[in-house]
């Protein structure tokens, strides 16, 4: 599979699954969770549904622009997206809160990412 439909494929699932993880906190969390852990779950959602997108966007950059700097930046969003998203679901859901310290490794990947398109761009 090429690399583009690969971030196609990846960035499709992430937005299913984000999806499918926004409804059940909103049904199936709510009144069961804190509202601080209900809110914690929900920011790991929305980066999820966020970093979802920008891989279809990588994905359309690839299949136009085989850079890779652009496939870098794909693999840090689904590196980011494990971390940070899934440090925030486990920490929501068990209350340990060290998972919290693992968090900004998620977010920092999301940051270079966005710093490899930004690279590729000036460089292409």
């Amino acid at each position: 599979m090429s690399t583009d439909r690969l971030f196609l494929l990846l960035g499709a699932l992430s937005g299913f699954t984000g999806v499918v993880l926004g409804a059940f906190a909103a049904h199936g969390l709510k009144g069961k969770l804190p509202d601080e852990m209900l809110n914690v779950f929900e920011v790991g959602v929305r980066y999820q549904i966020y970093h979802a997108l920008a891989l279809l966007m990588v994905a359309l950059l690839l299949s136009r622009w085989p850079r890779g700097e652009f496939s870098v930046a794909g693999w840090f969003f689904v590196f980011g997206t494990v971390v940070f998203s899934g440090s925030l679901y486990a920490l929501s859901l068990s209350g340990v809160r060290w998972l919290g310290a693992v968090t900004p490794v998620g977010g920092l990947a999301f940051l270079l990412g966005w710093l490899a398109i930004a690279w590729g761009a000036w460089k292409g």
